[in-house]
């Protein structure tokens, strides 16, 4: 899916990711060189493509703060092609213990999931507790939210899967830390690709992971939290169905 992209970002304006977290792989070959995005858009090394990721995206802080410095480290301007949509749900450390808990309690009937937070991040963006990426620009207001969140699954990890708790103030010090990074990226992702619309600029949306593993269309419950196929597109985006022209699927011819 890697190379696929790639060779299309020469004929796009922007490229976005709108579903899915840091849980999946796209490795570029560029001058030669291997690059492997799990979560910045594919677009990052082509220097006239605008990489957006979209609200449907899980977005790990470290995780993103890790890609962009290792990028940023082999001279990739990435501060100034990316934008983050501030709708975008955090992962935060408890997904991640939650994850790790939940997969090891299953046993042999397990899911294979990655333990990257993936499934309890999107979990709580349903349950309407999540905490999201605009919310680290009111610090008091993300600690007072957190508070009442990590109180919740403290309680599960310790009394239900008996792993030790989180410290509220720990998490949301390295969030508030790793926000300072990511805010002056952030932007109305959903406006900007109305832009770019109306422009009749391509826009390539790039999908994270393979039609089975879609949470609808899927081998449930085999399968990962999002929509992975073209539906999950515009609601990822902000951007209406009638506007998408073309879908590629892609297939691998070996293993």
């Amino acid at each position: 899916k890697g190379k696929i992209v790639d060779l299309l970002t020469d004929r796009a304006d922007a490229v976005v990711r709108f579903q899915g977290g840091h849980n999946a792989g796209h490795t570029l070959v560029c001058d030669g060189q291997k690059t492997v995005l799990h979560l910045i858009p594919s677009g990052v090394l082509r220097a006239d493509v605008q990489c957006l990721i979209g609200n449907g995206v899980v977005l790990a802080p470290d995780a993103l703060l890790t890609e962009l410095h290792e990028l940023e480290e082999r001279g990739v301007p990435v501060r100034e092609r990316l934008r983050l949509s501030p709708a975008c749900p955090l992962i935060l450390p408890y997904h991640v213990e939650l994850d790790k808990a939940r997969e090891l309690r299953r046993g042999d009937a397990k899911i294979g999931t990655t333990g990257r937070g993936i499934g309890p991040a999107y979990e709580d963006k349903v349950a309407r507790r999540g905490l999201r990426l605009g919310d680290l620009a009111q610090p008091e207001r993300f600690r007072r939210r957190l508070e009442e969140v990590l109180e919740y699954h403290n309680f599960q990890l310790e009394h239900f899967y008996h792993v030790a708790p989180l410290d509220v103030n720990a998490v949301a010090d390295a969030a508030l830390a790793q926000g300072e990074e990511l805010l002056p990226m952030m932007a109305d992702v959903t406006a900007l690709l109305h832009e770019l619309r109306r422009r009749g600029a391509p826009i390539l949306f790039e999908g994270a992971q393979g039609s089975l593993l879609d949470i609808d269309h899927g081998t449930y419950p085999f399968v990962t939290s999002s929509n992975t196929t073209a539906g999950g597109t515009a609601t990822g985006s902000g951007v209406g169905p009638l506007y998408l022209d073309y879908v590629l699927g892609i297939t691998k011819a070996y293993t």
